[in-house]
């Protein structure tokens, strides 16, 4: 049997990115959630998984829109990173939102954003495996740096030449 506590620890000392996932309800309110599980999928067609925990409140608006965009966080946007891993509604109370042409609430200030329909969903325990195609990539006009996260710390990722 493994141990939660020392499991949550050692996946914790592994740094990973910060995103915030986005959609839109049926009333037309900003919906999402923050995530570090997060990956690219493939090439060819290009697909990008990030794995919600069931029991977010966002997790039943994703699978009911079947669309979303992805927002690679920038070490500038940790108030958005807490803002989306609340509970609750109103996530984006505050926060600066646009539209995008597909349909999708964009936060500025990203090193990139991933516009995405719903491909697939699987079961992977207490957190499904979202799998979106890519329809659309947003990048800023100047690049920013990203977010980092690691041992419950979110921080800047320092880059060298």
């Amino acid at each position: 049997m493994i141990d939660s506590v020392v499991y949550k620890n050692v996946m914790g000392a592994f740094p990973s990115g910060v995103t915030v996932i986005t959609t839109l309800d049926k009333q037309g309110q900003v919906v999402g959630l923050t995530a570090s599980a997060f990956s690219a999928l493939s090439l060819e067609p290009a697909l990008v998984l990030f794995c919600p925990n069931y029991s977010s409140d966002s997790y039943p608006v994703l699978i009911d829109n079947k669309r979303f965009a992805i927002h690679l966080l920038s070490a500038d946007q940790q108030a958005e990173a807490y803002a989306f891993a609340r509970k609750g509604k109103d996530k984006a109370e505050g926060l600066e939102w646009t539209l995008s042409e597909l349909g999708n609430p964009i936060l500025p200030g990203a090193t990139a954003v991933i516009e995405c329909e719903l491909w697939r969903e699987y079961e992977g325990g207490d957190h499904a495996i979202m799998v979106g195609a890519v329809k659309n990539l947003i990048l800023p006009e100047q690049p920013v740096t990203p977010m980092v996260y690691c041992r419950g710390k979110m921080g800047a990722l320092a880059l060298t030449a």
